[in-house]
C-alpha cells in the first residue's frame, strides 16, 4: 500500500517569491512565515495533536521548521549520519527520565541554527506548555540542523526569532512543502561538487489505515547523494551531468570512482533530517525503534545515505490518541514508507535557485 501523500501547497507572499530567485532573499531584512490555507491537515499534521510551522529568512535561502506537540508526545531519535548537529537528544534515550517532548525543530544554518530551538522554548513557556517541575514549566524541545551556509552566503542564519515565529505560525493545516523553512537552502547531489548539485527541500507524507492508525513524516532533504524513486529505481534529483541537463547517477559515479575527494567542501555541506510520527500509543523504546526503522525509507530514497558527511537524523513522536494495538512492526514499516515519500515530495516541490536547478527546471513541470 502506497502512502496517502500530502497535497502540494506553496508558501504565501514573500516566501514564494524568495523561493523562486536569490534576489527575493536579498530584498529586505527580517523573515516571513509560511502557512497553508487548507483547513484539514495532511502529511505530518494528519496525526492529531501535532502542528507544523515554517519560517524562512528573506536575507538568504534558509529557515526553520517546527513540529509542536503541545499536549506532549512520547519521543525517540535515531542518528545514522556521521556529521550530526543536534540538541537535547540525550534525554530521548529510553533509559532517561523525561518521557515526552513538546516540540522538534529542524533548521538550516549548521550549528548556528540550533539557536532556533530557544525561540520555540520561549513561545511554549509563554503559553504555559512544558514539563512541570515544581512551580516551573520547562518546555522540552529537541532539534537537528542541516548545513546550508554555502547557499546565498552564510551570514544570515536561523536564530531564536526564527524559531519563535515558526512556532507562532504552527497549525494543523496542510504544511507548505519545497523551498520553505528548513528546506529553503537545502541541496542534493553533491558528489561532484556544488557546481553540479540540485535544489533540495522539505516534504511531508502520511498514511491512514482503516483502523484509524496514522503514520506520517516531514523530512528536510539536504543530501550529498541522489534522490531515487524506490518504485522505479530512477534518479529524481541529484548529481547533474557536465552539461547540466541530465543526471550523472551517483551509483555509477561511485562504482567508477568519479567522486570528489573526502576533503572537498561539498562533502560536509549535507544532512537529511526529519520527524516521523504516529497516533499509536508507544513507549520511548518503541518510538525509538520506529525512528530506526524509518531510516530504511531514507536509505531507499537517497543514495548514498548515512555518509560521513551527512548528519542524517530522524526523530519519532507518538501522540497516543489511537489506543488500539497497532503492532510495532507495522508502524515501523509504514514509517519507512512515508519517509521515502516525503523525500520524493521534498525535491519535486522545490523551487530552483541560481546554480541549483529544481526537478521541474530539468524535467519540466508536467513530467
Amino acid at each position: 500500500m502506497r502512502p496517502e501523500c500530502a497535497g502540494s501547497c506553496v508558501a504565501r507572499g514573500v516566501g514564494l517569491a524568495a523561493a523562486g530567485a536569490l534576489g527575493g532573499f536579498l530584498a529586505a531584512g527580517g523573515c516571513v512565515a509560511q502557512e497553508s490555507s487548507d483547513s484539514a491537515g495532511s502529511g505530518i499534521t494528519a496525526v492529531e495533536g501535532l502542528a507544523l510551522g515554517h519560517f524562512t529568512l528573506e536575507e538568504r535561502p534558509t529557515g526553520c521548521t517546527v513540529v509542536l506537540a503541545e499536549d506532549g508526545a512520547v519521543a525517540g531519535v535515531d542518528v545514522r549520519g556521521g556529521a550530526p548537529g543536534t540538541r537535547e537528544i540525550a534525554l530521548l534515550d529510553p533509559v532517561n527520565s523525561v518521557r515526552e517532548v513538546h516540540g522538534i525543530v529542524l533548521a538550516g544554518g549548521s550549528a548556528f541554527g540550533l539557536d532556533a530551538a530557544s525561540g520555540v522554548v520561549r513561545h511554549l513557556e509563554e503559553r504555559g506548555i512544558g514539563y512541570r517541575a515544581g512551580d516551573h514549566v520547562v518546555p522540552i524541545v529537541a532539534a537537528a540542523i542541516l548545513f546550508d551556509l554555502g547557499v546565498g552566503g552564510g551570514s544570515a542564519r536561523p536564530g531564536p526569532e526564527c524559531g519563535y515565529e515558526a512556532a507562532r505560525a504552527a497549525s494543523a493545516a496542510t504544511p507548505a512543502e519545497g523551498s520553505v523553512g528548513a528546506g529553503a537552502g537545502a541541496t542534493v547531489g553533491k558528489l561532484r561538487g556544488r557546481g553540479r548539485a540540485m535544489k533540495g527541500g522539505i516534504g511531508t507524507a502520511s498514511i491512514t489505515l482503516g483502523d484509524g492508525l496514522k503514520v506520517a513524516a516531514v523530512v528536510a532533504v539536504n543530501a550529498v547523494g541522489d534522490v531515487i524513486d524506490p518504485a522505479t529505481g530512477e534518479v529524481v534529483a541529484g548529481v547533474r551531468t557536465e552539461d547540466g541537463g541530465g543526471f550523472a547517477d551517483a551509483r555509477e559515479l561511485l562504482r567508477k570512482g568519479e567522486v570528489r575527494p573526502p576533503d572537498d567542501v561539498a562533502s560536509v555541506e549535507n544532512t537529511t533530517i526529519g520527524v516521523v510520527a504516529t497516533n499509536a500509543r508507544l513507549s520511548k523504546a518503541e518510538i525509538t525503534k520506529v525512528a530506526q526503522m524509518a531510516h530504511d525509507g531514507l536509505a531507499r530514497a537517497i543514495y548514498p545515505a548515512h555518509t560521513p558527511g551527512d548528519g542524517d537524523t530522524l526523530f519519532g513522536l507518538a501522540t497516543g490518541t489511537h489506543e488500539d494495538e497497532a503492532g510495532l512492526t507495522r508502524i515501523g514499516a509504514l514509517a519507512a514508507d512515508v519517509v521515502a515519500e516525503a523525500i520524493l515530495r521534498a525535491v519535486r516541490t522545490a523551487t530552483g535557485l541560481p546554480g541549483f536547478p529544481s526537478v521541474a527546471d530539468l524535467t519540466g513541470p508536467d513530467d
